[in-house]
């Protein structure tokens, strides 16, 4: 499922949009609970990705979720409620690094494999895989960079597109003691985190 590259907090459908960080624990059926309850609440996932983490045992996933305004902003409280949730930050409004990555592989002949490949350079992008009639391209960065070379790759021909969706975690903070996240932002912003063990489910 990939993003369409709206600010944080909000879409272009009207809706609001919320960036959530989750610390699961890996048991079977942990997703399959978390799109329940998103469905049960009426969010809609933009993007989701899964992975281990620095603790063993436990996954964190990365939700892009949109929704009615006046629900969405609790999606982190609705999360924590789920048993196999241990951590769950909403950081929407704090000062995040986050990134996506594409692969793309498109058409290439002899005579456009050199357009191409200033393409690939313009982008900082890399080229992971050479056949004798496409190019493998790999893209990371924001949505908006990526939309944008998919775009400008089309007139060669786009055969393939696998996207992550978004990663994110807050900056580290720039004095001993800070918290993360809050290098740039106001006094007013906050953090909310939820740490839970058995909290019950839904």
């Amino acid at each position: 499922m990939s993003m369409n590259g709206s600010t944080p907090g909000s879409s272009s459908h009207g809706l609001s949009k919320r960036t959530v960080i989750a610390l699961v624990q890996d048991r079977p059926g942990v997703l399959a609970r978390v799109a329940g309850l998103f469905r049960r609440r009426g969010f809609n996932i933009a993007s989701l990705v899964v992975g281990k983490s620095e603790r063993q045992g436990f996954s964190r996933m990365t939700f892009e979720v949109e929704g009615d305004p006046s629900i969405v902003s609790h999606v982190a409280r609705q999360l924590d409620k789920l048993i196999d949730v241990v951590e769950v930050t909403d950081v929407t409004d704090l000062d995040i690094v986050w990134r996506e990555m594409a692969l793309i592989k498109v058409a290439a002949s002899a005579e456009t494999r050199g357009e191409i490949m200033q393409l690939v350079e313009i982008f900082r992008a890399k080229i992971v895989d050479v056949g004798a009639e496409a190019i493998g391209i790999e893209n990371t960065g924001d949505p908006d960079k990526i939309d944008s070379m998919i775009a400008l790759l089309r007139p060669f021909g786009v055969k393939e597109v696998m996207r992550t969706g978004r990663v994110a975690m807050p900056r580290a903070a720039l004095e001993e003691g800070g918290m993360d996240g809050f290098n740039v932002k106001s006094p007013e912003s906050t953090l909310w985190v939820a740490q839970s063990t058995d909290t019950g489910s839904v």
